[in-house]
């Protein structure tokens, strides 16, 4: 029995990187050739396939990826603006079946590739709603901005030219039983509050569907040690009875640092210089001077870490101590040393657990995407926790 990675080597060898469409049809095809969605796949794959004289035995070939797709499956589901699949997770762990998925960034899709099998569609505002197959659930992590509303209701139509408008115009297409959206804290402030506002005009008056008050959950509470706080928006199709719907409560779980810290002694460019340790403190002390937080932070292995971001102070708010190495050879171009005070930063492995990523999940990109990576990512448990209440109302056995 064939590999399914080598499969995808393969095929990649025959398909130009810029033609990464083909990749995304044929991979959804495999992935979905025993179901109903295999209908929005099948004939375009095979149209490719045969222009490529390339044949595929679907009965031989092992998922040889961490994530492979669930059989026996007891709903299906979307993923838009996919990232790196850490919404999928969440939802393949509670017995769903991923029938469609997006996400332009170069970097991001090969990590999902790479754990999945599945070359995600690219732009979404290129794709048409109705080529999407039919779900049970709609999920996303759509990019929050503003909306142009001059003085309007706020509605479907004020969100054009957002990325929000994509997750609308599917919604209304497709008519999914439920969804669930995520967003930073601060789209309930954004724009004096009027992005939230108009989506939830469009989810509730334009679309029909039953929309509890969003939440804002943090991650915090849902077992893994990081202060994330993120807002969900839950929603369900009016012939639906969702009033008994709530927003999971936090466990009772608590872990810090040292949970999630490398076993193993870490490659010293992961450890500050003692240049950039003495810039670093001097920032603080300037920020300090004029009454600011701003700046580096040491964490204890028994707290927990603040929210893993992308640029800016992201690594530098997180730092840990970790007096394991021994070989203070520079790895990298540094200015000074390798400190001695075991000052360094998380590794990319750290900051993927501190999302609730398993350590099955393969990281093979070179750090600075990683970070962005996961900096962009869900926290996987608090979007499990969520997703297994959206799954009660809707009936879904053994979740």
């Amino acid at each position: 029995m064939k590999k399914y990675s080598e499969l995808l080597k393969k095929l990649q060898s025959k398909i130009d990187e810029e033609n990464n469409f083909k990749l995304a049809v044929i991979t959804h095809y495999l992935q979905n050739s025993n179901n109903n969605a295999s209908f929005y796949y099948r004939d375009k794959a095979l149209q490719i396939l045969k222009e490529m004289n390339f044949k595929i035995d679907l009965e031989n070939f092992n998922w040889d990826v961490p994530f492979p797709p669930v059989e026996n499956s007891k709903f299906t589901f979307i993923d838009l603006f996919a990232g790196i699949g850490g919404m999928r997770i969440a939802f393949q762990n509670l017995g769903g079946r991923c029938v469609f998925s997006s996400e332009w960034e170069k970097h991001a899709k090969i990590t999902y590739q790479i754990n999945f099998g599945e070359v995600p569609f690219g732009d979404i505002t290129k794709i048409e709603e109705k080529n999407i197959p039919d779900h049970d659930v709609l999920v996303a992590g759509f990019p929050c901005q503003a909306f142009s509303i001059a003085g309007k209701r706020g509605g479907f139509e004020d969100t054009r030219g957002t990325l929000f408008f994509d997750v609308a115009r599917i919604i209304k297409e497709k008519k999914p039983r439920a969804f669930l959206l995520e967003n930073v804290k601060g789209l309930i402030n954004h724009n004096g509050g009027k992005t939230l506002n108009t989506i939830l005009n469009t989810l509730r008056e334009d679309l029909n569907y039953y929309v509890p008050e969003p939440k804002v959950i943090n991650a915090k509470n849902f077992g893994v040690p990081q202060n994330r706080e993120r807002i969900f928006i839950v929603g369900f199709r009016k012939d639906i009875d969702a009033n008994n719907f709530v927003y999971p409560s936090p466990i009772n779980k608590k872990t810090t640092i040292a949970d999630i810290k490398e076993e193993s002694v870490v490659s010293a460019k992961y450890y500050l210089s003692t240049q950039y340790l003495k810039t670093l403190i001097e920032h603080k002390k300037r920020h300090e001077s004029k009454g600011n937080g701003f700046g580096y932070e040491i964490l204890s292995d028994d707290g927990i870490a603040n929210a893993i971001v992308v640029g800016g102070m992201g690594r530098e708010r997180n730092l840990i101590i970790d007096n394991r190495l021994t070989d203070f050879t520079p790895v990298t171009h540094i200015k000074g040393e390798v400190n001695r005070e075991g000052i360094r930063k998380m590794t990319p492995r750290e900051w993927a657990r501190l999302q609730g990523f398993p350590d099955i999940f393969k990281i093979e990109v070179a750090d600075t995407h990683a970070y962005k990576q996961f900096g962009n990512s869900v926290a996987i448990p608090a979007v499990q926790a969520t997703a297994k209440e959206i799954l009660k109302i809707l009936e879904v056995e053994k979740c």
